[in-house]
């Protein structure tokens, strides 16, 4: 087991339950980055009394460094404060800042060399893929996935080899519109869009799940994870979350991991890879679990799905084009600035006017981010 820690995105779902996950197994936590939440942050460095806490807020950073004048703790602020603390020396990095802007603490962190990255940011890999895959193997590091859904599907590939797969199969709840028809999706409001029925996420990828959208995302993070192609990879919605993904080998055996919906499970596998610890929390009980269910999604209803799988296999600019639309799409839903439905045509016309620009480095990647960001405020 890796023994020390960096947490990045510590104020977040994510990282909460990894530091949960941290000092149930004992280990030391080198750094801690967060956005703006300071109160959080000094609950959390009180606990684990890392080197060095980074605030992306630099009035939040201030308040921190006041607060924290009896520890030993460093505070840096902004984002440069950010990507030092992800450069610091340190056997684990976790990736847990929401959206784009964690794509430079990850990269920066994936640079120092000879370290696991545990893998919780999802729009690292959309946005620069090919970029972030081969900065892993040009600096040795380790990739381990954090998401459920990747997880279970690198679990599931324990069992055979990469030529010997024939599909993954990637498991979706379904959100809490499975149901709901797709002419009163126009009418929902955050409120309800906030309501997972299974998952406890924070705020954006709650609406994700909602829409949808973090299914496509996922496709996109599974073909640069596992080196497979859009067309082997199929959405299966499967409302229990019991069955959390599963890999169909070339002899039709499908191998899956099963366990209940609960973010520490896989968060502690990446901590504690190619070893398993005991958990005393979470146990799946089958019986209690009942019936299975399995459904094809509705690319109709869920449009940015559709949106997803469209431009997945795409080496230009749209996959970054779609996540920056749908980050600036969401944080406009949740302001109550525009509608549910507004989410996925916003997306689409964005894509349809900035996808085919290129994004062969992190510099056009952050380039396109900034355009379409810029797009989508000229459409409202």
């Amino acid at each position: 087991m890796k023994k020390n820690l960096t947490v990045l995105g510590s104020t977040g779902s994510i990282g909460t339950q990894t530091l949960d996950v941290a000092e149930r197994l004992g280990l030391t936590v080198t750094a801690l980055t967060a956005g703006r939440n300071y109160k959080l942050m000094e609950s959390q460095i009180r606990r684990f009394r890392p080197k060095i806490a980074a605030m992306a807020d630099e009035t939040a950073a201030k308040e921190l460094e006041v607060r924290l004048r009896d520890t030993d703790t460093r505070v840096l602020s902004g984002d440069e404060g950010v990507i030092e603390a992800a450069k610091l020396e340190t056997d684990t990095v976790v990736s847990a800042i929401v959206g784009i802007s964690g794509l430079r603490p990850t990269m920066a962190a994936i640079e120092e060399g000879g370290r696991r990255i545990a893998l919780a940011n999802k729009e690292t890999l959309v946005c620069a893929g090919h970029l972030f895959t081969e900065a892993v193997r040009k600096n040795r590091c380790e990739l381990i996935p954090v998401d459920s859904e990747h997880s279970a599907i690198f679990q599931s590939l324990m069992s055979g080899k990469h030529g010997e797969i024939k599909r993954i199969l990637l498991t979706a709840s379904g959100g809490p519109f499975r149901k709901t028809p797709a002419e009163e999706l126009k009418n929902v409001k955050k409120e309800n869009a906030l309501k997972h029925p299974n998952w406890s996420m924070g705020a954006k990828i709650t609406i994700d799940s909602a829409t949808m959208m973090n299914k496509g995302l996922e496709i996109i993070e599974a073909m640069h994870l596992f080196s497979v192609p859009a067309e082997k990879i199929e959405v299966v919605v499967h409302p229990e979350s019991i069955l959390h993904s599963a890999v169909e080998f070339c002899d039709n055996a499908v191998i899956a991991q099963l366990g209940t919906p609960d973010m520490r499970i896989p968060i502690q596998l990446s901590l504690t890879y190619p070893d398993r610890a005991d958990n005393p929390e979470s146990e799946l009980d089958l019986f209690k679990a009942g019936t299975l269910s399995f459904e094809r999604p509705d690319l109709e209803k869920f449009k940015c799905l559709a949106i997803a799988e469209s431009v997945a296999g795409r080496t230009d600019a749209a996959p970054t084009v779609m996540n920056a639309a749908n980050e600036a799409a969401v944080a406009l839903f949740l302001r109550d600035n525009i509608g549910f439905t507004d989410i996925p045509e916003l997306v689409s016309e964005a894509v349809d006017a900035l996808g085919a620009l290129t994004a062969g480095s992190i510099e056009e990647v952050l380039e396109r981010d900034i355009e379409t960001r810029e797009f989508i405020s000229k459409r409202i």
